[in-house]
């Protein structure tokens, strides 16, 4: 088999490696809590972990791979991915689990940087490359789609562990095919690394997420959480000065300049910030509320991955046809739309309730990536588009990292004020028991709670407890489904026709476009 095939081989292998194991951890959050005791925060951290040193990272694991070599690179990030890996699965408590996560995303961040340069540099700008980013861009949408039913099926089969152990051989396959198949490259030209913007990039978004996790425990007005976030706004301040005064910064300001850019990075933030950082609550609503198991939950998501299958090419057939600024303000209010209807749920409410909303849900994500992923390289030169591409994932990771920080303060916040409300009168409505219950609740421990609650009084205390989840669930829900209008509004005053460079080979070639292998730009990383 020629080189350019093993190339493509280890990549794509590498690629549905990290985004399987993306989203198989959603379904997996349930057992993780059982197994390993652990808090309503420490399961937002399993996620925010992972997604915020791939945030803060991808664009340095671009530049260190011209440096010194993108084959290089991509194995050490195969390396510490794997290894990660073996750690999560390994992990005795939560804070190792989450450190490991944490170590996840730097190797995520590396083979997300490195993938789609080591393809361009073997495939030639035309048919070829367009055929292997359509296989790569395959392989993605096939991770994505059978995510959830492979976590489900591996956790109730071989435990919570079996998600992290399996990244362990194909990590290791995926190195051996780098190392024996795979070419060196890199730009004699490469700039030094950002380190400074690095450090308060990352120490910024830490101490935002902090401050919103810990905020409910702490009280919002302690001053430690003030503190934090006055932390949070400083560092940021000092990022933004860094890079308006390097000469090759991490994230060139200038290209904000350019109102299209701005706009699909708004756009790459509010679908992420809304309903993927939903997920994490829509499955603990499947399955610690209604109580389904890993693999009914698994199935549950089907519509959206079923209906998003069905719609994304659809949306690359009708790219040259209708403005993106109308498809990805369209995209984003039909997600909007699927929100809502998912809203309003019940104490006597099956999964069905949220049905309708799912399928409208999954025709906008299934529009709104492929829309995302060519306007995303087609608003900036073709030499920089593996800066733009690296941009956009970090907006991705961003979002999902403060909207699941987000979205559980509000949903602590608003189920602890219905849980005082429906236990007014009882040991249950005072101190922090209203917040401990919805904590409970949601993270499938209210058995537990209840077990120290005199007798009489458990159900009405129960009761309570689930309706100040459901008040939580459907708030934030609601509350998704304005940013995801907000980011609608926001698109389409933004985006024009006018700021696109539309390449007539398609969608594939637009993804796969730019010479990486001689640019000194940071190489793209798959917009998911």
């Amino acid at each position: 088999m020629q080189r350019k095939w093993w190339t493509l081989l280890a990549v794509t292998t590498a690629t549905f490696m990290l985004l399987l194991d993306i989203t198989v951890v959603n379904v997996a959050l349930p057992s993780i809590r059982s197994s390993l005791h652990a808090s309503f925060d420490d399961l937002q951290w399993v996620v925010d972990a992972y997604s915020l040193t791939l945030a803060a990272l991808v664009l340095t694991a671009g530049s260190l791979a011209d440096r010194f070599g993108r084959r290089r690179v991509f194995e050490i990030g195969l390396g510490i991915f794997s290894t990660a890996s073996l750690l999560c699965a390994l992990a005795p408590d939560p804070t190792f689990l989450n450190l490991a996560r944490a170590l996840q995303g730097v190797g995520g961040a590396i083979m997300f940087a490195v993938s789609l340069a080591l393809v361009a540099q073997e495939f030639p700008a035309g048919r070829e490359r367009g055929t292997a980013m359509g296989i790569y861009g395959a392989s993605i949408g096939v991770a994505v789609a059978v995510g959830p039913l492979v976590g489900g099926a591996l956790t109730d089969g071989l435990g919570w562990e079996s998600i992290f152990y399996i990244n362990v051989p194909i990590g290791i396959a995926a190195i051996a095919i780098s190392r024996l198949r795979l070419r060196e490259t890199r730009d004699p030209a490469a700039g030094p690394v950002d380190w400074p913007g690095v450090a308060t990039f990352s120490a910024a978004l830490f101490t935002l997420v902090l401050a919103l996790v810990r905020g409910n425990d702490e009280g919002w007005g302690s001053p430690l959480i003030v503190g934090l976030f006055a932390a949070a706004g400083v560092l940021m301040a000092a990022f933004l000065a860094i890079e308006s005064r390097r000469a090759a910064p991490m994230l060139p300001l200038g290209l904000f300049r350019r109102p299209a850019f701005t706009g699909v990075q708004v756009a790459a933030f509010a679908v992420s910030a809304s309903i993927f950082a939903l997920f994490l609550y829509v499955t603990l609503y499947l399955q610690n509320y209604l109580g389904y198991s890993p693999l009914q939950a698994g199935i549950r998501y089907l519509p959206i991955t079923i209906v998003s299958f069905f719609f994304a090419p659809l949306a690359g057939a009708l790219l040259s046809r209708i403005p993106a600024r109308l498809m990805l303000g369209g995209s984003l209010a039909t997600i909007g739309v699927g929100l809502l209807l998912m809203t309003g749920i019940e104490a006597g409410d099956g999964w069905t309730a949220m049905l309708g909303g799912l399928v409208v849900v999954g025709a906008g994500v299934g529009f709104l990536n492929p829309v995302v992923a060519d306007v995303a390289l087609s608003v900036v030169p073709k030499e920089r588009s593996g800066m733009a591409a690296g941009i956009n994932d970090t907006f991705r990771q961003v979002g999902v990292a403060v909207g699941v920080a987000v979205w559980g303060a509000i949903f602590i916040g608003r189920g602890a004020t219905k849980v005082s409300e429906v236990a007014a009168g009882t040991p249950a409505a005072s101190g922090d028991h209203p917040r401990q219950l919805v904590e409970a609740a949601s993270s499938g421990a209210l058995p537990q709670a209840l077990a120290r609650i005199p007798a009489g009084a458990r159900e009405g205390v129960s009761a309570a407890a689930h309706q100040g989840f459901l008040a939580g669930f459907n708030q934030v829900l609601t509350l998704g489904a304005l940013v995801a209008f907000a980011g609608a509004v926001i698109v389409v005053a933004l985006v024009r026709e006018s700021g696109i460079e539309r390449d007539p080979l398609g969608l594939e070639e637009e993804a796969g476009r730019g010479s990486y292998a001689e640019a000194g730009d940071p190489s793209p990383v798959p917009s998911r």
